[in-house]
C-alpha cells in the first residue's frame, strides 16, 4: 500500500517572471534562452531590475509535480525552503495546487528562499538567472522514509547534481523507493548539467526506470547524434522518453517504439513546456496507458503552458485530454 502516486525532489525555487526585450537582456548581460546560476549580489540586481514581476511557485520538477496534483493524483514534493515570506509562499502554494509540500520552511540560518529571475523576450523565449539559496542545501536528512518509500513513482531532477548532498538526497530517495517496489526515474534538467554530470548520468540511466530529456540533452550525454544516442540509451535504459521542440516526441523501451507528432504553435511564454510535458506524460506512465497515449498527453500538457505565462497550468488538463480522446 503506498500514500503517493508520485513524488518528486529537485529544487524549490520561486519564479519572478517579466517581460523583457532583447536590447534588456544585452544591457544587463542576460545570456537569452538558458539557465544560469547567480550569486546573490547579482540575483538582487537582477530583481530590482524587473518591471510587472509576477509570483509563482517554480523549480523544474516540483513544476511537474505540481501538474499531476491538478490532475488529481496523490502527490508529494520534497524540496527546501527557508521559513521567510517566499518560503511560505512557496509551501502553501503548492498545497493550493494538490501537492503535499512534505518538510516545513525552515527556521534560522543565513540563505533565503531560492529564487529564479526569468525574463520572458517578446517571441515567448525565457532567460532564467536562478539564485539557489536554501535549495542548495537539500540534503539526505530531508528525505524521510515514509515520503521516499511510499510512493509508486518517483521523479528525480538532475540538477540535484551540483551539489554533493543534493546528489546524496537523490540517491537516498531513489533507493528507498525502489526497494519498495516503486519506479524511479530522472529529468536530465539541461545539457550543461549533462556535461558537468556526464558519468553520474550514464550510470543513472542504467539504473533507474525511466529518464526524460529532450534532444540536446541526450546527444550530450552520449556525445554523439540523436540517433546514436537514442540507440545507445535504449540499450541501457527501461525507458527513454525524448522531446524534440516543435517537432515530435520519441518515445522508446525495448523493441518498442513510438514516435508522437508534435503540434506546433507560437509560445506567449516558453516556461515550463518541458516540466509540463513529463507532467502529461507520468499521468499516462502512473495510471497505464500505452508509450503512444501518455506521450500525446505530454504532447497536450506542454501545448496548454505555453499559450499562457507562467509554468503551470491554467486550463484543466483532463478536459484537455478528453477533447483529444485520450481519457
Amino acid at each position: 500500500m503506498t500514500t503517493y502516486d508520485v513524488v518528486g525532489i529537485g529544487n524549490a525555487i520561486v519564479d519572478v517572471i517579466s517581460p523583457a526585450d532583447d536590447s534588456f537582456l544585452d544591457l544587463m548581460g542576460i545570456e537569452k534562452g538558458i539557465m544560469q546560476l547567480v550569486e546573490r549580489e547579482r540575483g538582487e540586481l537582477l530583481y530590482g531590475s524587473m518591471k510587472e514581476r509576477v509570483q509563482a511557485p517554480g523549480g523544474s520538477v516540483a513544476n511537474t509535480i505540481a501538474g499531476l496534483g491538478t490532475l488529481g493524483l496523490a502527490t508529494g514534493f520534497i524540496g527546501r525552503v527557508h521559513d521567510d515570506a517566499l518560503g511560505r509562499f512557496y509551501a502553501r502554494s503548492m498545497a493550493e495546487d494538490g501537492t503535499e509540500f512534505v518538510n516545513p520552511p525552515v527556521p534560522g540560518g543565513e540563505l533565503p528562499t531560492s529564487r529564479s529571475m526569468i525574463f520572458v523576450s517578446p517571441d515567448g523565449e525565457r532567460s532564467m538567472n536562478t539564485y539557489l539559496g536554501i535549495s542548495s542545501e537539500l540534503g539526505p536528512d530531508d528525505v524521510a522514509d515514509e515520503v521516499a518509500g511510499q510512493t509508486s513513482t518517483l521523479f528525480l531532477e538532475g540538477y540535484l547534481y551540483d551539489k554533493d548532498k543534493g546528489k546524496q538526497a537523490f540517491e537516498r530517495a531513489a533507493r528507498l523507493c525502489r526497494e519498495n517496489g516503486g519506479r524511479a526515474g530522472i529529468a536530465l534538467s539541461d545539457p550543461f548539467c549533462v556535461d558537468r554530470h556526464r558519468d553520474d548520468f550514464r550510470r543513472l540511466v542504467k539504473e533507474l526506470d525511466y529518464v526524460i530529456g529532450n534532444e540536446h540533452e541526450w546527444e550530450s550525454l552520449y556525445q554523439t547524434d540523436l540517433s546514436a544516442a537514442l540507440e545507445q540509451a535504449s540499450n541501457d535504459s527501461g525507458l527513454v522518453v525524448c522531446t524534440r521542440s516543435g517537432s515530435e516526441v520519441i518515445l522508446v523501451r525495448g523493441e518498442e517504439l513510438v514516435t508522437v507528432p508534435v503540434r506546433r504553435l507560437v509560445p506567449v511564454d516558453a516556461t515550463g513546456a518541458g516540466d509540463q510535458f513529463a507532467a502529461g506524460f507520468l499521468y499516462g506512465y502512473v495510471t497505464g496507458q500505452s508509450l503512444e497515449v501518455a506521450g500525446r498527453m505530454g504532447c497536450v500538457a506542454a501545448r496548454e503552458v505555453i499559450t499562457h505565462m507562467g509554468a503551470r497550468p491554467e486550463a484543466d488538463l483532463k478536459e484537455l485530454f478528453r477533447k483529444e480522446r485520450l481519457i
